[in-house]
Order: C-alpha cells, then sequence, then structure tokens
C-alpha cells in the first residue's frame, strides 16, 4: 500500500493539475475527428424511436450513461438508465420492442453487457454502442458504432477512466444537443421537465397564475368620486393604488401612492376629484403573459403594479411586483 508522504510542491500541484486538464482537452479534440455518418445515422435512429433510449454501462461507464440518460429526457428524448449487471437479473424487462438501447464500454468488453446481446438482437432493439475504437464484442455487435479514439487517460497510470468518460460524456451532450436541434424543441418544453425549479417558475408561471381576480375586492372609485375616497379605497385595498373607472365601469387611470404624494406637493385638498390628480394610461398586461416578463415591464418602467383589462376594457385582475417576488419570479 502506498503511504500518504507528500513530495509535492505547491507548483506541482497545479502543474499536475494543468497536465490533467489538457490531457482531456486532447483526448476531446480527438473525439472531434471521430464525428462523421455514423453519428448522424445514430441521431436518426434516435429520432425514429417510438419508445425510450436505455442507456446501459457498467462502472465508471455507467455513472456517465446516467447523466447521458438524464440530459436525454431532459430536453425531448425519452431515456432512462438500466444497470447491466441487475438487467442480467429481471431489469432487461424494462427493455421493449421501440426502444434503442445505447450501451457505453471504452473496451467494448464488458461481460456484463455481453450477457445482454442475445435478448437484445431477440427483440431486434437497435443497438447504438460508445467505446474507445470498433474493437470488441460491443461494437461488434452494435448497429451503430460511435467511439471516442484513443487517447491517453489523465491518471498518471493511464488506468483510471479520466479523459475517456470524459469524452464519452461530451459525446452524450453532443447528441442531446443535436436531438434538441432536429426536434425545435423550445425553452417553454424544457421546463414542463423542470417545473419545481428556478427555470420552471421563470418560464411557465403565467400572469393568470398570481394576480388578484377576485374584482369584488379589487380597489375601484369612480372618476368623479373625491380624493377621500380614493385614499379610503386605496387602504381598504391594500395594493398601495385604486384604479380608476367611468360610469360604464370602463378603467380610465389610476391612483397610487406617487400620485398622493405628488398631490401633496400641489396642496390638493380631500375633495379633489380624482380623476384631476389620477395618471391616465395605466400600463396593463395580458393574463396569459408570463410572470417573469410582466416583472421585466414593472422594472423598466419603475412601477409596482399592472392592470389586466379585458376586451370590454374592465378591470380584470391586478398583478404587483411582491406577488411575483413572493412566487419567486427573476
Amino acid at each position: 500500500m502506498s503511504n500518504c508522504t507528500n513530495n509535492l510542491t505547491d507548483d506541482q500541484f497545479m502543474t499536475t493539475a494543468i497536465d490533467a486538464i489538457q490531457t482531456e482537452i486532447a483526448a476531446l479534440a480527438l473525439l472531434t475527428e471521430q464525428i462523421d455518418d455514423r453519428f448522424v445515422q445514430a441521431c436518426k435512429i434516435i429520432l425514429a424511436c417510438k419508445g425510450r433510449v436505455v442507456v446501459t454501462g457498467m462502472g465508471k461507464s455507467g455513472l456517465i450513461g446516467r447523466k447521458i440518460a438524464a440530459t436525454f429526457a431532459s430536453t425531448g428524448t425519452p431515456a432512462f438508465f438500466m444497470h447491466p449487471g441487475e438487467a442480467g437479473h429481471g431489469d432487461l424487462g424494462m427493455l421493449v420492442k421501440g426502444d434503442v438501447l445505447l450501451a457505453i464500454s471504452n473496451s467494448g468488453e464488458s461481460d456484463e453487457i455481453k450477457t445482454l446481446l442475445p435478448v437484445v438482437k431477440r427483440l431486434g432493439i437497435p443497438l447504438i454502442s460508445i467505446s474507445r475504437d470498433k474493437r470488441g464484442m460491443l461494437p461488434r455487435a452494435a448497429d451503430i458504432i460511435l467511439t471516442l479514439g484513443k487517447s491517453q487517460e489523465a491518471c498518471p497510470l493511464n488506468l483510471a477512466p479520466t479523459s475517456s468518460t470524459t469524452a464519452t460524456l461530451a459525446l452524450g451532450d453532443a447528441l442531446a444537443v443535436a436531438l434538441v436541434h432536429a426536434r425545435n424543441f423550445t425553452s417553454e418544453d424544457f421546463a414542463l421537465s423542470h417545473p419545481a425549479g428556478a427555470l420552471g417558475r421563470q418560464l411557465l408561471t403565467r400572469v393568470e397564475d398570481l394576480m388578484h381576480s377576485n374584482v369584488d375586492n379589487l380597489p375601484l372609485v369612480n372618476q368623479k368620486a373625491p380624493l377621500q375616497d380614493a385614499l379610503f379605497t386605496m387602504s381598504a385595498g391594500r395594493l398601495g393604488m385604486t384604479v380608476v373607472i367611468d360610469d360604464e365601469q370602463k378603467v380610465v387611470g389610476v391612483f397610487t401612492d406617487g400620485d398622493l404624494r405628488r398631490g401633496l406637493e400641489k396642496r390638493i385638498d380631500l375633495a379633489t376629484p380624482i380623476q384631476d390628480v389620477m395618471s391616465t394610461n395605466p400600463r396593463q398586461v395580458s393574463k396569459s403573459m408570463r410572470a417573469s416578463d410582466a416583472l421585466s415591464v414593472m422594472n423598466e418602467n419603475a412601477i409596482s403594479q399592472l392592470l389586466v383589462i379585458d376586451e370590454k376594457e374592465h378591470l380584470e385582475a391586478i398583478i404587483t411586483v411582491h406577488d411575483l417576488l413572493q412566487a419567486g419570479v427573476k
């Protein structure tokens, strides 16, 4: 067993780190030379798949395979990871006709995957392999052989999977990205796979999900009403504003805390008709607008509320910056 004595200087630590990264960069450069018609055919097979892309691999290849499957699943290609060892003891039932199998083995000689191949062939499932080169039982059995190239591992013993796993992950990402383009996968599609995250909230949350829409409780005042009535309405509504309407219930303006401050500077009295001190042409948005876009409108115009007005110009709802920030919209 090796001892734990540190015989490296600080500079040597940094040098070994840079050497490892440069070795992996060289592996990625070698990988780019492997992208040819085989890659195109692999993409076409996956696009034509009626089922799922099932990714398998043993050891470090399996860990990379899990990430590749997760990336596929979150970018519009239904996929999951199947452990090849467990597959030989029942989990192979996960694989059905209509699926595509993406098998990863750097050497191409994984015993666990070898055991599965007769069943895969019997089911008529397309097999795409990822390995160092075209030698080995796995690539020989595959319909499409994707190769990484014979790169040097960053491990000084040239044993631990380092450069090879980096290249495998990059190749999986390349497949996923190509499929994103081919499927015209959008940010909205991506959000549907990530509803619990910040991105999901940003892309999926609409104004109608957060707006105050109980019309009976919205702060409304007629344009002929005195300022005193508007202040009572504003206080009761607790939104820092009141919406001003005409006799036909159409929105004609708003009165906010800012309007009140400006009015006090002009020494207006409580009997002043609200139409004389209100702000006209209030900002409004559609209830179907993204909440994040509504927040942008508020920030750009230095306001804290937006109106949602229906086709009859009647007030339908109000949304405030506090509603958006409380919901985690950014």
